[in-house]
This record gives C-alpha cells, sequence and structure tokens, in this order.
C-alpha cells in the first residue's frame, strides 16, 4: 500500500463512512426539494417572490433558534443522539408540508424541520471532525462534505423526477423516506470518547467561530439566491433547473475529493479568500451575462468558490479551541450558515422583485466580495499570523478562559 493510500484510510475509516452515508441520504433528502417548493409556493400556494424566499428561508430560521444548544448538547450528551433525532425529525415536518394547503401551514413545517436541521448538521459534522487527526480536519471536512454536495448535485435530479408536473405530494413522501434512512444509519454510528468536560458557558455564541462565521454567511446569501431562485431563472429561460444544480454538485464533488487537503495546505485564510474571491466571480457572470450559456459558466465559477468556502473557515473557527468545546464551535458556526440562508431568502426575494431573478446573484456577488474584504481585514487574530510567534500569541489569545467561555 503507498504512503498516499495510507494517509487516505486514517481518514476514511468505517466509521467515518457511515457518518458520510447517513449525511448523503440525509442532504439527497432536503437537496431534492430545491426545484420542488419554489414551485408548490408560486403554483399551488399563489405565492411571489418575496413567499419564496420566506419560504426557503424559514428552515433556517427553525435552525438558528436551537443552533446554539444543539453544540451544547453535542458536547456534554454527545453527538449520535444528535443525528438520530435531527434526522427523524426533518422526515416527520417534511411529511406535514402538504397536509394542509396554506402558506403559513409550510413556513411552520419549515421552522420545524429547521429545528432538526440544527440537531443533525451539528452532530455530524462534529463527529466527522472528532474522528480526523487535528492536522487533517479539512480534509475530513472536505470529504464529509461529499455527502452534501452529493446530495445537490443528484437531489434536484430525483426532485424533478419525482415531482413531475404536480406530484407535490410525492415528493415530501420520499424526502421523509430518505431522512428516516439517515436517522436509522445514524443509530449505528458511536460517539468519539473525548478528554476532559466542557466549559459552563455563560453565553450560547462560542467566540471562535464569530469572525469565521460573519464571513461565512456573508458568503453564503448568494447560495441562498442561487438555490431558491435558479429554478423560477430557468422556467424563464424555458430550461430544466436540474442540470444547473448537478453542474454546481458535481464540480464542488470534485473539488473537494482530488483536492480535499488544501484547507490545510494553504492555510484557512488563503483558502478562505480564494473562495470568497471565486464566488464573487461567479456570481458577477451569472448576473452580467444572461441566458443558460451564462447560467453555467458563472455556475462553475461559483462552484470553485463553494468548494473551499465552508471547510477552510471552519478550519479557522476550530484553529486553538480544546477538543470539549468542539460541538459548541461547530453550533455557533454553523448558526452563520443558517442566519445566511434565513436572511439570504428574504434579501434576494427583495432584489428579485426589484430587479428581476438575476438580482439576487448580483445581490450575493457584492455580499461576497464584502466577506473577502473583512476576511482579509485582520479582524479575527488568527488571520493575521504571518510567522510561528504570531501564531502561539494568536492561539494564546483564543485558547484563555475568557475566550473559550463565550462572548
Amino acid at each position: 500500500m503507498s504512503s498516499r493510500e495510507q494517509r487516505a484510510d486514517s481518514v476514511l475509516t468505517p466509521r467515518f463512512l457511515l457518518v458520510v452515508a447517513s449525511g448523503s441520504l440525509y442532504f439527497l433528502a432536503l437537496s431534492m426539494l430545491l426545484p420542488v417548493l419554489p414551485r408548490y409556493v408560486e403554483n399551488e400556494l399563489g405565492g411571489g417572490s418575496i413567499a419564496v424566499g420566506v419560504a426557503s428561508g424559514s428552515l433556517f430560521l427553525g435552525a438558528i433558534v436551537l443552533r446554539p444548544f444543539t453544540g451544547r448538547i453535542g458536547d456534554r450528551i454527545g453527538r449520535r443522539v444528535l443525528i438520530v433525532a435531527g434526522a427523524a425529525i426533518v422526515a416527520v415536518s417534511t411529511l406535514l408540508y402538504g397536509v394542509v394547503h396554506s402558506f403559513a401551514w409550510l413556513v411552520g413545517a419549515r421552522l420545524l424541520t429547521g429545528l432538526g436541521e440544527a440537531a443533525f448538521f451539528v452532530g455530524a459534522a462534529t463527529m466527522i471532525t472528532d474522528l480526523a487527526p487535528p492536522e487533517r480536519r479539512g480534509e475530513a471536512v472536505s470529504y464529509w462534505s461529499v455527502a452534501v454536495y452529493g446530495g445537490l448535485a443528484f437531489g434536484p435530479v430525483i426532485g424533478e423526477a419525482v415531482m413531475g408536473h404536480d406530484r407535490f405530494l410525492l415528493a415530501w413522501v420520499v424526502a421523509a423516506v430518505l431522512t428516516t434512512g439517515a436517522s436509522l444509519l445514524g443509530l449505528l454510528t458511536r460517539d468519539v470518547p473525548r478528554t476532559g468536560t466542557p466549559a459552563r458557558e455563560e453565553h450560547l455564541v462560542h467566540r471562535a467561530a464569530v469572525a469565521p462565521g460573519t464571513v461565512l454567511a456573508l458568503s453564503l446569501i448568494g447560495l441562498a439566491g442561487f438555490n431558491s431562485f435558479v429554478p423560477l431563472y430557468t422556467d424563464e429561460l424555458h430550461h430544466s433547473p436540474a442540470g444547473v444544480f448537478l453542474c454546481y454538485g458535481v464540480f464542488v464533488l470534485v473539488v473537494r475529493i482530488f483536492a480535499a487537503r488544501l484547507p490545510d495546505t494553504m492555510g484557512p485564510v488563503r483558502a478562505g479568500s480564494l473562495a470568497t474571491a471565486f464566488s464573487a466571480a461567479g456570481l458577477t457572470i451569472m448576473t452580467a451575462w444572461r441566458g443558460i450559456p451564462g447560467l453555467f459558466a458563472g455556475t462553475v465559477v461559483f462552484a470553485a468558490g463553494m468548494s473551499l468556502l465552508y471547510p477552510s473557515l471552519l478550519l479557522l473557527s476550530l484553529e486553538g479551541v480544546p477538543d470539549n468545546e468542539r460541538a459548541s464551535v461547530v453550533g455557533t458556526f454553523s448558526s452563520f450558515f443558517d442566519l445566511s440562508q434565513a436572511i439570504g431568502g428574504l434579501v434576494c426575494g427583495g432584489a428579485v422583485a426589484l430587479a428581476g431573478n438575476r438580482g439576487a446573484f448580483g445581490t450575493g456577488a457584492v455580499l461576497a466580495m464584502v466577506a473577502f474584504v473583512l476576511l482579509r481585514s485582520g479582524i479575527d487574530p488568527r488571520t493575521r499570523v504571518r510567522a510561528a510567534p504570531a501564531l502561539d500569541a494568536a492561539r494564546a489569545e483564543f485558547t484563555d478562559p475568557g475566550f473559550t467561555a463565550g462572548t
């Protein structure tokens, strides 16, 4: 066996792959609804672009409410319970989408889905970092994201096929079956023993994740616009959105699999800067170049940025954080993802109301550039390091008792 294969085996263990398999079913279920939900709101419930944004973003509002608490639960009770319970809640709530033909009911059910999403993601993402050596956590997160973007690549294709012209109820049922499978696989996972006891935090927000999370949130508002309004934009162009989502997901998968160690080798700041710049460029192409060729060209560049964004910024968040607080950091950090999608749905919906579907992409491009500037500004002391002594000083600042106790 080559040294390269040995390195891969040390990360891609059966326990690691079990978490990835659970995540694959889970994200396949969520992603298959991407082309379904906007059409359901617009065609069945008679909603406009703002309603589409609200329905899409309400899932993340629900997640914001629970996400910081899930980090504490994960540190105190374990990650496994979050995986199992989170996927089960998503399964039940998805079945509720079509029970009552009402926009208010849909938003309420989406809020419940958000609660389950918060639990599952924190549990699974933290267990992934538990199972990886500290120096290879960026690589582990990249491999884990195969589940995320595998779902995004193939889920919309399944959603289009299941939905057909108006089989919305069948789409809800299939998604619920997939998330039930994710919950059952979660029962087979095992928590990794952790040293120490979680700190008694006075605040729910872990300070280590605030600056990287803010950069993440600004960068991902464009993703909220992409997910919510690509289906409507492609309808406008008389084209299926499934191919666009497939292109996006497959390209991200390729980068994440074959360049999994880039965040570790480049460092989180350089990789994150590259990610925000590519994201802004891709969204700018979609905005300026009307038509299917422009949409696909922009999607490829945008996907290049998204492929590096989350692993790089999560790696920065975890820099210098003790093992027994990792779930709290992941919980806080991923709350910014939820915030971006909740706010992004509203912001991009408003932009679409004013400027058409491409307004969502232009808005995302501007905010991704703001994220680039913020990351390079040194707002987080860990981004200002240039030499080993400075790195040690930054780590010391972020691991003193006042820091790990919250903000």
